[in-house]
């Protein structure tokens, strides 16, 4: 998982409340369990004109020019601004794999849905919680926002915004580690245990 520790980016504003996992991937899309591929169609149904399926050459599928994904002024974003509730509905892990495979390190928004929000820290995304009112003043602004994980600060247009994380998430989120990654920090220790595990219960 790669670390988090500061970000600047301009942000993509989706002025939407209450979006669900299955907006930002829909169902078709989880057949397969691999983290990376998804991006291609994060927001499938919002960012093209036809109905998508896994295996279609999504370069020559028609693109709704309204949709914010679409505009190029956003190519590049690494920064989602949303509305209340975003994360809502299932639980599909495939929803952050799709975000970060797009390019999204952070999302900001008033509240998450709590499974997707374990699931962000889980695959390098790091969500953060601001209210209604800097979320007015983020979806205003037009330029990049500063992000600082380890002094916890939102930066836009001149104004320096503080958000709250959970210790042990921000440790893993700034050094990289997901679960896995975790428990490899004590592969040697697990090594040992082994051993003497199956030398104390040889029959085994």
């Amino acid at each position: 998982m790669n670390k988090f520790t500061k970000l600047t980016s301009i942000a993509t504003p989706l002025d939407r409340a209450n979006i669900d996992t299955d907006a930002i991937i829909p169902k078709q899309f989880l057949k397969s369990i691999k983290r990376s591929g998804f991006g291609v169609n994060l927001f499938d149904e919002w960012r093209y004109l036809d109905h998508g399926e896994v295996g279609m050459d999504n370069s020559k599928r028609p693109l709704n020019k309204d949709f914010v994904l679409n505009n190029p002024k956003y190519k590049g974003a690494k920064i989602l601004l949303a509305r209340e509730n975003f994360g809502c509905g299932s639980s599909r892990e495939h929803a952050p794999w799709a975000l970060e495979d797009y390019g999204f390190r952070a999302i900001i928004a008033p509240s998450f849905a709590d499974i997707f929000y374990n699931n962000c820290f889980k695959n390098g995304i790091l969500p953060i919680v601001q209210d209604n009112n800097i979320m007015d003043a983020l979806f205003a602004f037009d330029g990049e926002i500063g992000i600082d994980l380890d002094a916890q600060t939102v930066t836009a247009n001149n104004e320096t915004y503080t958000f709250k994380v959970d210790a042990e998430r921000k440790r893993r989120l700034m050094n990289g580690l997901d679960d896995i990654g975790l428990t490899l920090q004590y592969q040697d220790d697990i090594k040992t245990f082994e051993k003497t595990y199956f030398k104390q219960y040889s029959w085994l």
